[in-house]
């Protein structure tokens, strides 16, 4: 009598096939639609970035970027595929332990028919594929604007054969893939450009990122908190101008009058109000009346008026102030009848990055040059990827 077995040494035998047969039947009574939008790899580059190779044929398995191991271009197939899939649907809970709203749950593992699969696909469900469920599709949106349905889209992370789709022929059927949602980023420009159907199958003028991306609402929110974040802090470091510092005799240390002027016999006409020609202005000599972390802000103590240039004037009086603008950062000087000293730099700038932060802004958005020994001109703001390029040797 012959020995029964399941198994047979690397081959689908009948048995499989039956089994094969009654879990595709299963997917199509008990399945739902998923729409499958191909990925097939990312778009040409070219330069001559040693990390970036310039791919020519897309394929799925190539990498965009070495340094970053990274695929931010990527490519999808403009057919939409079908494919039956099974999932357990759960309620979307957020989690209120933490600060702001987070989804708890919105991570969906949808289990596929494996030869159905790669007959329709052409290969199996991998990272980077992106799936359409039609039957989460939302047809009254909050947002009264928004006249078409809002489509529910999620990327595939993962895929792998589940425990559960073994047979008793020890070869598996099924395959299982972890999916979370899709969101506006640069590797899904190819999906969240897709001009947008209504009802009757007739284009509008919305892409699918005007339905579903929330960039410019996270921008709104982002550019308030920045605004009253610049409201309660302004600048960087110790705001100084506050406080009120008393000139003092430079031989006695003694504080003088606070009267703006002083002169010999501390008198001054009264008819024109005009100071007497032996007087002199009262400004405070000791440049480091405050100490701390980033106290020079390129004003004057007290309100004391102040020109600016990038050269000194040759007309001032003892007491005056003058701003350095060819100094970076900007320079303060005070006068002392014969020669400009220095009072501080002007080292407070705003926190953001942009206008008004010229120190940030040109480190950030630098857009100087250097000339290097064989006269050569290149950007002194270079990528990583260039700054770590592999140099042949001489």
């Amino acid at each position: 009598m012959p020995r029964l077995s399941l198994w047979k040494d690397g081959a689908h035998t009948n048995d499989y096939r039956f089994f094969d047969r009654r879990m595709k039947e299963m997917f199509t009574v008990g399945g739902t639609t998923i729409n499958i939008h191909k990925y097939l790899g990312v778009l040409s580059q070219g330069g001559t970035d040693k990390s970036q190779p310039n791919i020519q044929t897309p394929d799925p398995l190539n990498i965009q970027d070495f340094l970053f191991l990274e695929n931010r271009d990527r490519k999808y197939d403009k057919d939409i595929y079908s494919l039956r899939g099974i999932y357990s649907v759960t309620d979307t809970d957020f989690d209120l332990s933490q600060f702001g709203l987070f989804l708890a749950n919105d991570t969906l593992f949808i289990t596929f028919h494996e030869n159905d699969m790669v007959n329709n696909l052409g290969r199996k469900l991998m990272s980077g594929d992106v799936i359409e469920l039609p039957h989460l599709t939302d047809f009254s949106a909050l947002d009264e604007s928004v006249e078409l349905s809002l489509k529910r889209y999620y990327v595939i992370q993962e895929g792998a054969r589940p425990s559960e789709g073994f047979s008793q022929t020890w070869w598996s059927h099924l395959w299982r893939v972890k999916c979370t949602p899709l969101v506006d980023a640069q590797e899904y420009n190819d999906i969240l450009n897709l001009i947008q159907e209504d009802a009757d199958g007739n284009q509008t003028d919305k892409t699918l990122r005007d339905l579903l991306s929330t960039y410019q609402k996270e921008l709104e929110i982002s550019n308030k908190v920045v605004e009253q974040a610049e409201q309660e802090v302004p600048e960087s470091g110790y705001d100084t101008s506050k406080f009120y510092i008393v000139p003092t005799d430079p031989i006695t240390g003694k504080p003088l009058e606070p009267t703006g002027t002083n002169s010999d016999d501390t008198s001054q006409t009264t008819d024109s109000n005009e100071i007497d020609a032996s007087s002199t202005r009262i400004t405070p000599r000791n440049n480091n009346a405050y100490s701390g972390y980033l106290i020079g802000d390129g004003l004057a103590p007290n309100g004391e008026n102040v020109d600016m240039g990038t050269s000194f004037p040759t007309d001032s009086m003892e007491g005056d102030y003058f701003l350095r603008l060819d100094f970076l950062p900007n320079r303060l000087f005070r006068y002392n009848g014969n020669r400009w000293i220095k009072v501080e730099d002007d080292v407070r700038a705003k926190l953001t990055p942009g206008t008004g932060n010229r120190r940030l802004d040109k480190f950030i958005n630098n857009s100087d040059k250097t000339t290097q020994d064989d006269n050569t001109i290149i950007d002194q703001r270079q990528a990583l990827s260039k700054a770590l390029e592999i140099q042949e040797d001489d």
